[in-house]
């Protein structure tokens, strides 16, 4: 065993069986403690204000969703990073640009606030969440080993790929999802064993739990005709165009709860008791919302409702998340996605019955093709249907409608629903490894802080021998409030430089460069690269505040290029186990 063990491939084999047996048991776990609030909250509480009666209870409604979140503020307020709003970006991030360390509480914290969430009705799903649980026993078994580098990344995406398949008792689908989301199409053979392994045996476990059902019961599903798959791309088309609406929906709803001068408590509970509201009207928009699904897939819901269902489902969901409430939107997309070929189904067969198969097969084919989409993630897609559904003939549909909702989506916006928030931090993660290296690294911590700067009125001759003997060749220009004002270098000043009348006569502030490129300390070297090669300059200078432009240090291209080297080395030795 011992021999066995000092094999870091055979090392990791045996890592991924413990990360993945631990994952299923944390989604045990996970959806025991959700079903216990969810009988509490929304069922007992239904119960006890007489909301399932009907009438004018149903006024009562939103006080559900707002128990769960008055349960929630004293770990928001405590850990509002990974207790309040839509997290799974910070998890990515963690991953892919931090070295894949998560802390242990994550385990905790992304059990109870989802399971608060949704349970209580706030629209969710527990799917990025369980991930995050995953992924966190992952990196926290990496660090005990001291495991570093790209394999305490594979260990975070084995945990992953174990918490998804042990949710919707689907292996591939956990493989699929490590490998498009987590590790963003980036594996080797090695990786791709680990990943298998961890997801077999959280589904085996999982199994043995719940039983090997498939998530969803569905109709028996063909192809009634070879037409039909036209439909299909139009289905595709039009799931494109809503993923889109839905991603700039949601960001738009969180963006405007940010910019509002209240108390996160006060934000949360607002939020819940919107979603309350709209409960009363559409009750299947609340919780994770399976159970409507299946009946979508069964053809049991009238058109003008799986219509509203569509837009309605997308708002909670935003005002949940966005709110502060936290969960997943894998469910959400589930819902969304179902609805949306459910509405498509019962239009086109009803017009052309003959051809076509009935709104609950399209509601099927909705599931994986809107996840696709709004996800960017083609294959998660096409093999959690497959797998939820347990339905193999639905393949060939999903795979139309998924492909071609998903490119078209990203060519009407680059991100998915996970990656907004990275790409307003300047971070690519999709960009390679290399830039998602220097995006981990900030002008603050490279930059030269030993500045020197000059007035306006300072004479060229003094900037001269301050350039000379203090061998600096780019001198930010400040005004008499040390606000910079433009910037020389000695191109600028070489021309008259052997020029004494002329040296003694123009003064700094007249022929130094106005149109100033700057950086901020919190600006990554990423961002900073791309700023050298707009001008093909060598120096920037760094600045507090785009509002006071207090010169705070220079950034060198040498110096960044530097630091690139570094990081490299430093994560070609982490990654040797």
């Amino acid at each position: 065993m011992r021999k066995l063990l000092k094999d870091r491939h055979a090392t990791l084999i045996v890592l991924s069986f413990i990360i993945g047996s631990l994952a299923s048991v944390a989604n045990i776990a996970f959806r025991e403690t959700l079903h216990f609030i969810h009988d509490t909250i929304l069922v007992g509480g239904s119960e006890l204000l007489g909301i399932a009666e009907g009438g004018s209870s149903r006024l009562l409604l939103p006080l559900l969703p707002m128990t769960g979140m008055l349960l929630l503020i004293p770990f928001a307020l405590k850990f509002p990073d990974e207790a309040s709003g839509y997290g799974f970006f910070r998890f990515l991030e963690s991953v892919n640009v931090k070295g894949g360390k998560v802390k242990l509480r994550n385990i905790f914290l992304k059990i109870i606030g989802p399971a608060l969430t949704i349970g209580s009705g706030g629209s969710a799903g527990v799917e990025g969440p369980i991930a995050t649980v995953g992924g966190t026993i992952g990196s926290n078994i990496g660090q005990a080993f001291k495991v570093s580098g790209n394999r305490m990344k594979l260990l975070v995406a084995a945990g992953s790929a174990g918490a998804i398949a042990a949710t919707f008792n689907a292996p591939i689908a956990g493989v699929m999802f490590a490998m498009e989301i987590i590790l963003l199409g980036n594996y080797e053979l090695t990786s791709f064993a680990a990943i298998v392994i961890s997801s077999g045996i959280a589904t085996v476990i999982s199994r043995a739990y719940y039983g090997a059902s498939p998530a969803f019961t569905v109709p028996s599903y063909e192809l009634v005709s070879s037409y039909e798959i036209l439909f299909y791309i139009v289905l595709g088309i039009i799931v494109g165009f809503l993923a889109v609406l839905y991603i700039k929906m949601f960001y738009r709803i969180k963006d405007y709860f940010v910019s509002l001068r209240f108390s996160l408590p006060f934000k949360m509970l607002a939020g819940a008791f919107m979603v309350g509201l709209i409960g009363i009207f559409l009750p299947q928009v609340m919780a994770d919302g399976y159970s409507i699904i299946e009946q979508a897939l069964d053809g049991q819901i009238a058109f003008h409702i799986l219509f509203l269902l569509v837009f309605f489902k997308m708002l909670a969901t935003s005002l949940t998340l966005g709110s502060g409430g936290t969960g997943g939107v894998f469910a959400p997309a589930i819902f969304i996605g179902a609805m949306i070929g459910g509405a498509f189904g019962s239009i086109v067969h009803t017009a052309f019955p003959e051809i076509t198969a009935s709104s609950g097969a399209y509601a099927t084919v909705g599931i994986g093709s809107f996840l696709a989409a709004a996800t960017h993630a083609p294959l998660t897609g096409i093999f959690l249907l497959f797998e939820m559904t347990g339905n193999h003939e639905v393949i060939v549909p999903v795979m139309f409608s998924s492909i071609i909702g998903t490119v078209l989506a990203k060519r009407l916006f680059h991100d998915s629903i996970d990656t907004v928030e990275l790409t307003r931090k300047g971070i690519n993660i999709h960009a390679g490894r290399e830039i998602s290296l220097m995006s981990n690294i900030k002008v603050n911590d490279v930059m030269v802080r030993d500045i020197v700067t000059v007035k306006e009125d300072v004479p060229l001759s003094t900037l001269v021998n301050i350039m000379i003997n203090r061998e600096r060749f780019y001198i930010p220009v400040v005004n008499d409030s040390d606000r910079m004002t433009g910037i020389l270098s000695i191109q600028d000043v070489s021309p008259v430089i052997f020029e004494d009348y002329v040296k003694n006569i123009v003064k700094a502030g007249e022929l130094s460069t106005e149109d100033v490129i700057t950086l901020l300390p919190e600006d990554n070297l990423n961002t900073a690269m791309e700023s050298f090669t707009i001008k093909d300059i060598d120096e920037i200078p760094v600045i507090d505040s785009n509002e006071n432009k207090k010169v705070v240090g220079m950034l060198r291209h040498m110096d960044v290029i530097s630091a690139y080297k570094k990081a490299i080395l430093k994560r070609e030795r982490e990654s040797k186990f």
